[in-house]
Parts: structure tokens; C-alpha cells; sequence
């Protein structure tokens, strides 16, 4: 599965387009790695853009991963499932999942490790600059990336605020992918994610 470089969070809000546009669009701009975070509609809804989601996603072989539920993820057929801090136990989360992705948000060097060590095949980090997308506490900065990497081998996903100007310092700290949603879907949509793109393929 493909979890480095680039993660494309889905944020409607932040977007004139339809959430299939969106996807096709930053999927033929090149983003590989999309996570679909809706955090207004019913799960119903959600199941229903999560099929959508996975009937775009798998002609490119893009990961699909669903915020929060992993019964809709399961369900879609998606590569894993994306857990916050307050979502359902890592330990439980994994007898629905099986062998696929499970990410855990985490916001300090503990929660980091006791991701890892539950058996998290990535974490999310932040935010790690100013983000408006979500209320997820004060920024780390991107020192905080550099010393949980220290720390943590498996893939760290740096998160929030993160935009053209400041995503070189954060890949630079040790971060392994960027997860980017108001940065891509604000503007020029695929503009943007070409830009992200095109850095992250010459970074590596």
C-alpha cells in the first residue's frame, strides 16, 4: 500500500466541486493516497462517498482510507481505517480490520508510541502548524516531527497547517508522508495537488 509523500484529506467544505470531481481531479494530478474525512454527514452518506471514493481510487491503485469507521471501511472494500484519540481502541479496531491499514491520530511523543506499540501501521502527528480545519489543539511545530521520529519507526503522517510554503521543513524534520486538506482543495485544486506532487516526487 502506498503511505508515503502525499495523503489528500477530503474537506468539502473548503470545495465548489462534487466529491467525485474533487477525487478525479487530485487522483489525475497525481495524489496516490486519499482519506475520506466528512465529519457532517450521516453514515449513510458516508458509506455512499466511500463507494464513490473506492470506485475512483482503485483504476489509479490509490490507498483509500476512511475516517473513524471501520465497519463502512471494511464494507467499501478500503485499504484501512483512520482513528482518533476518542474513536474506537486501536485493539479493537484491528479484529474488524484484519491485516488492513490502521492509522491513529496522535498529538505528543506518548500517544506516538503507544500507537506503535498496539500495532498501528502508521500514525498521524499535529498539528503541526495553525490549522482551521479542525479543532485539534495548539500547533507542535515541525521540532516536535524531528523528535518523535526518534522515537517512532513506523510511518509518521505530519498533519495540519501544512501548505506549499512550509511542507520542506516538515519533510526535512523526518516526516514520512504529509496528510494536506484546505492547502489542495482551496483555489486551483489540481494545481495545487500537482504542485505537492511534483515536490514530494523530486524529495525522495
Amino acid at each position: 500500500m502506498y503511505l508515503n509523500g502525499l495523503c489528500f484529506i477530503t474537506d468539502s467544505a473548503d470545495s465548489d466541486l462534487s466529491l467525485y470531481e474533487m477525487i478525479n481531479d487530485v487522483l489525475r494530478a497525481g495524489v496516490r493516497w486519499v482519506q475520506y474525512r466528512e465529519k457532517d454527514l450521516s453514515r449513510r452518506q458516508i458509506y455512499e462517498g466511500a463507494l464513490i471514493l473506492r470506485e475512483l481510487t482503485r483504476p489509479f491503485g490509490a490507498t483509500l482510507i476512511i475516517n473513524d469507521h471501520a465497519d463502512i471501511a471494511l464494507a467499501v472494500g478500503a485499504d484501512g481505517v483512520h482513528l482518533g484519540q476518542d474513536d474506537l481502541p486501536l485493539k479493537e479496531a484491528r479484529k474488524i480490520m484484519g491485516n488492513r491499514i490502521v492509522g491513529i491520530s496522535t498529538h505528543d511523543l506518548a500517544q506516538a508510541k503507544e500507537a506503535e506499540s498496539g500495532g498501528a501501521d502508521y500514525i498521524g502527528f499535529g498539528p503541526v502548524f495553525h490549522t482551521a480545519t479542525k479543532d485539534a489543539g495548539s500547533p507542535k511545530g515541525a521540532e516536535a516531527v524531528r523528535e518523535i521520529n526518534k522515537y517512532v519507526s513506523i510511518p509518521l503522517v505530519a498533519i495540519g497547517g501544512i501548505n506549499h510554503k512550509n511542507v520542506a521543513s516538515v519533510m526535512r524534520a523526518g516526516a514520512d508522508a504529509v496528510a494536506v486538506a484546505t492547502a489542495i482543495s482551496k483555489g486551483d485544486l489540481t494545481a495545487n495537488a500537482e504542485k505537492f506532487v511534483r515536490f514530494l516526487n523530486n524529495y525522495s
